[in-house]
């Protein structure tokens, strides 16, 4: 039974379906292959039980990794090999985990080489958001790194709700109030555009985080506009 393609699962839904028949059909088709791997991944983060969570994840590695068997420098492979790895992550808390970001980092990094502009300056986004929540001990964590990348995929692509979301959320959370609100009113000025640039089903479910973010964010500017500068906002 097809999916109802009017809802933002429903869309998912029945881009996996078509997509895991081409690419059992298509088997040297470098894009059918990694858009496969973005439906996995995409069907990975609708799921409840981690164990479903794991096997779509798991499907995705799969796919982007034959991609990248026919084309080594196809950025789209290795941006979604990264995610489908960091999904993959995401489902386990043991030590594996923790290996597992080191590849989710070389992933990102090979797809920032090739395209930094690829799905809204996306290699930078998830990098920074990589740097942002890995453990500083044992891992990669980094605030520098995290801030330097968040930064710079809002100047690649400051259209995008997501990076001015992400770049907000981090100066708020290292208390640079200063800097949060400066970028806050950036995020407001673009905020109608970007309701009419990211239209459909397809964006339905990004809205309802966004519109959340976007609430507490000012609730929290509002509530506490006291000033503390960073040491890079002078």
């Amino acid at each position: 039974m097809a999916a109802d393609t009017n809802t933002a699962v429903g869309f998912l839904q029945n881009a996996y379906q078509q997509l895991h028949q081409q690419f059992q059909a298509e088997t040297n088709t470098v894009e059918v292959a990694w858009q496969y791997g973005r439906a996995c991944f995409d069907m990975s983060t609708l799921q409840k039980d981690s164990a479903l969570e794991a096997h779509y994840a798991e499907q995705g590695i799969v796919a982007c990794q034959h991609a990248l068997a026919l084309d080594s420098n196809s950025a789209p492979a290795h941006y979604y090999l990264g995610m489908d790895i960091g999904q993959l992550a995401d489902t386990k808390r043991n030590l594996s985990a923790l290996r597992m970001v080191k590849d989710v980092e070389r992933e990102f990094l090979a797809a920032r080489a090739l395209d930094k502009n690829f799905d809204y300056a996306g290699p930078d986004r998830n990098l920074g958001l990589l740097y942002r929540d890995a453990p500083v001990i044992a891992s990669i964590g980094s605030r520098s790194k995290a801030r330097q990348y968040l930064e710079e995929a809002v100047q690649l692509a400051p259209e995008f709700p997501e990076n001015q979301l992400n770049l907000v959320e981090v100066y708020l959370k290292w208390d640079y109030h200063t800097e949060a609100a400066r970028q806050f009113a950036e995020l407001e000025k673009m905020w109608p555009d970007a309701r009419k640039k990211f239209t459909g089903v397809v964006w339905d479910m990004n809205w309802i985080d966004w519109n959340k973010r976007f609430d507490i964010i000012k609730k929290k500017l509002e509530k506490n506009p006291k000033v503390i500068e960073s040491p890079h906002s002078q």
